[in-house]
């Protein structure tokens, strides 16, 4: 067993961790009843089934080059799924796309309330 067959073994590992992981996330946004759940679904096992990717083309390559370029749409991946995530979040939200029935406490309702008779502002959302 040589060195080049044990990093090719590790890489097919990689791979179809990620390919799963990626799969849990594509289920994930079919089979959760509501915005959140899918959300969370969509952003978490995504963000790593893209580093097993990544890891597995590296080692794959095997040059220091592919690596860095790998980790830097992983890291691309790390900074803008989050922010994606919020959005879609506070947008399904203000747009009453949600079941308040999952919700345990809803603590953004109480702040943006609270928030709405401070200012004096009418807090009103039409649903689509």
């Amino acid at each position: 067993m040589t060195i080049d067959s044990i990093l090719d073994g590790i890489a097919a590992l990689f791979m179809v961790i990620g390919g799963l992981m990626s799969l849990a996330a594509g289920l994930g946004l079919v089979r959760f009843p509501d915005l959140h759940s899918r959300m969370h679904a969509a952003t978490k096992p995504q963000v790593l089934g893209l580093l097993m990717l990544v890891l597995a083309a590296a080692l794959m390559w095997r040059s220091w080059p592919w690596v860095v370029i790998a980790l830097l749409a992983w890291g691309l991946m790390i900074l803008t799924a989050p922010v994606s995530a919020h959005v879609v979040g506070r947008a399904g939200y203000r747009t009453k796309h949600m079941r308040a029935d999952l919700l345990a406490e809803d603590e953004l309702a109480t702040a943006v309330d609270r928030l709405s008779r401070q200012r004096g502002v009418r807090r009103e959302v039409k649903d689509d």
